[in-house]
């Protein structure tokens, strides 16, 4: 689904800064036309410069303008995280702990993507946000499309559009340096859907990793969930089923199944060590 994209609105004017650049005064005030300054006339080689005339208006010349000082970075074009080189054998691996990076955690519903995502990005010690696709979703008040009334094509654009916002979001953290991870529902059976998408949102140096624990923990998990967060018992088998296609795939997987979320969170920062040093293919 394309939505068509306008031109950015022009910056609003800074206190003291004149008018934004781009903007024409004229265009909003009409007046009598100003035609350009007089220029005095050149200076003969040996003569003396002439002092201003007493009655003439004295002409100060323009301060250069001020720097920009909102911490703003800009985004760059295309995807800001590119996709990591292999490292040298004599090089230290990085430390996922201290390195901005971009994660995306895959698993079914109930896996604990949630809970893992938010205390892995609370324990960081760099600048990390979490950004959840369901939250982002959940933005859309009247009018929400909810899966659980089935599947349509209200509910398919409102999930594209939320997978766009979050990786918009997380293209905007990155660059002004702050590690990002997301988590969503990706089935290995729509790649281009799924991971396609992530990549063409966020960039190619995206990490993926899979959370899969068994169907009992799943199924024990969601019956703990309230609202439409809570599935059907058939519903999560079947999410279950379709997420084992992942096995095979190359992507790192983590069984959490007898792990509680600071374990999860560790094996994580040790899946992403080695997805650092030797990026998966996907």
């Amino acid at each position: 689904m394309q939505h068509a994209v306008g031109s950015p609105l022009p910056p609003p004017p800074q206190p003291g800064h004149g008018p934004a650049v781009g903007w024409s005064p004229a265009a909003h005030h009409p007046g009598p036309p100003q035609g350009p300054a007089p220029v005095p006339p050149p200076v003969a080689p040996g003569h003396p410069a002439q002092a201003p005339h007493p009655g003439a208006p004295h002409q100060v010349p323009a301060p250069p303008p001020a720097p920009d000082t909102t911490g703003h970075v800009p985004l760059p074009p295309g995807g800001p995280v590119a996709a990591p080189g292999t490292p040298p054998a004599t090089a230290a691996v990085p430390d996922p702990a201290t390195t901005t990076l971009a994660v995306l955690l895959i698993g079914p519903a109930g896996a604990g993507k949630t809970s893992v995502a938010k205390y892995w990005a609370d324990h960081r010690r760099v600048p990390t946000a979490h950004i959840s696709l369901d939250d982002v979703r959940e933005w859309v008040r009247s009018g929400f499309a909810d899966p659980q009334s089935g599947w349509n094509e209200n509910s398919e654009a409102q999930y594209r559009l939320a997978r766009r916002t979050c990786g918009f979001s997380a293209r905007n953290f990155l660059a002004n340096g702050i590690s990002c991870i997301l988590d969503d529902a990706v089935f290995p059976d729509r790649p281009v859907v799924g991971l396609g998408g992530w990549k063409r949102h966020v960039g190619p140096g995206l990490l993926p990793v899979v959370l899969l624990p068994g169907l009992d923990v799943v199924l024990e998990r969601n019956a703990e969930r309230s609202g439409n967060r809570r599935l059907t018992d058939e519903e999560v088998a079947r999410i279950h089923g379709r997420m084992a296609g992942w096995y095979g795939s190359g992507l790192p997987i983590i069984d959490n199944s007898q792990l509680d979320v600071p374990e999860t969170a560790q094996v994580l920062n040790e899946v992403l060590s080695r997805s650092i040093a030797s990026p998966p293919a996907w």
